[in-house]
């Protein structure tokens, strides 16, 4: 299956399910599917860096807002995401439908020589194949920043006076924003997530990401370079149905990448209708389980049942031999134990 995120991967079973009710809209309302993309909000001006924008919001802010536990916002339950602007940064009339398949033009002058190449190889191979044709999540790797912000799966948001907790279903990506407090990377390195400080602005929590891995806008759109960073902003509001929805504000910094600083909106939807159903996070591991691998000629494939490198991921441990072993522990257990 090539899902709507992730191209080629083997999901989970109950990622399939919940990516279906999703794609499917059996939950989601009506209001969300019509409910018109928010504008996008620029920077109060223009910024070299993701730190100078980020150092002026706070003092706008006044040093932020510092919530206790009775006074922070509440996002809770579970969220998909909903609709975004970012195509339309890098595609002429670019929509989130045409993203991940042919169609669209590059904005020329957007990336920085080097980048928009390459952005243009990348459509064109989209343009003779009908698709990007191999997508580094196939080999389990992160969809980290700023991909995280639109991965088509479940979310969960906690916020607490010194830290909020950004969680993605996929990959188990949880964003950690320190509140109040400085960068830190003591391990000098980057990672998928970057390392993130934020503060709020009354109900607003604004956010900067740095030290993030190079990676990707979205599968079919622009790679991103070491030296990425983002500022965001992302606010609760409940419309007149009672609806939640979050909005988040987002500039993008890469020097390397980008001509100069470009913004887009996202949003995420509230989805009682998942909880209704039980749809829960669970831990997700496909490391060690995935059966995709990149081909000679830059395609995905896959290893099937009975190739020697076909991995099975209801298996067993490295003790077969001891009762209790196997990987799909539901259908093992002993009757008298079900």
């Amino acid at each position: 299956m090539k899902d709507a995120g992730s191209f080629g991967t083997r999901l989970p079973a109950v990622c399939l399910a919940v990516l279906a009710l999703m794609v499917a809209g059996t939950g989601g309302s009506n209001a969300q599917a019509l409910r018109e993309l928010p504008p996008v909000e620029l920077p109060p001006r223009d910024f070299a860096t993701a730190g100078e924008h980020y150092a002026f919001l706070f003092e706008q802010a006044g040093g932020g807002t510092e919530h206790t536990m009775e006074t922070i916002p509440v996002w809770d339950g579970l969220w998909s995401s909903g609709d975004n602007s970012m195509p339309t940064i890098f595609l002429e009339n670019g929509t989130l439908a045409i993203t991940m398949r042919p169609g669209g033009s590059v904005r020329e002058g957007v990336l920085t020589p080097p980048y928009e190449e390459q952005f243009k190889a990348r459509r064109a191979e989209m343009e003779e194949y009908g698709e990007q044709r191999f997508d580094r999540l196939t080999r389990c790797e992160h969809a980290g920043v700023p991909r995280w912000l639109w991965e088509p799966y479940i979310k969960e948001f906690v916020n607490m006076p010194q830290q909020t907790w950004l969680m993605n279903d996929l990959m188990d990506e949880t964003r950690r924003i320190h509140i109040g407090k400085e960068h830190v990377n003591i391990e000098a390195a980057h990672t998928p997530t970057g390392d993130s400080i934020g503060f709020w602005d009354g109900d607003k929590l604004v956010i900067w990401t740095k030290w993030v891995q190079p990676a990707d806008y979205l599968r079919g759109m622009p790679l991103t370079s070491n030296q990425f960073e983002m500022v965001e902003t992302w606010q609760q509001v409940v419309h007149e149905d009672g609806e939640r929805e979050l909005i988040t504000q987002a500039t993008f910094y890469d020097p390397l990448a980008l001509v100069k600083p470009q913004s887009a909106v996202y949003t995420h939807d509230s989805r009682p209708d998942l909880e209704e159903v039980g749809v829960r996070i669970r831990n997700w591991e496909c490391a060690t389980t995935s059966n995709s691998y990149l081909d000679e000629d830059g395609n995905t494939q896959f290893y099937l049942p009975g190739d020697p490198e076909y991995k099975d991921p209801r298996g067993f441990t490295d003790f077969p031999e001891l009762p209790g072993q196997s990987l799909d522990p539901i259908f093992d257990a002993p009757a008298q134990a079900r």
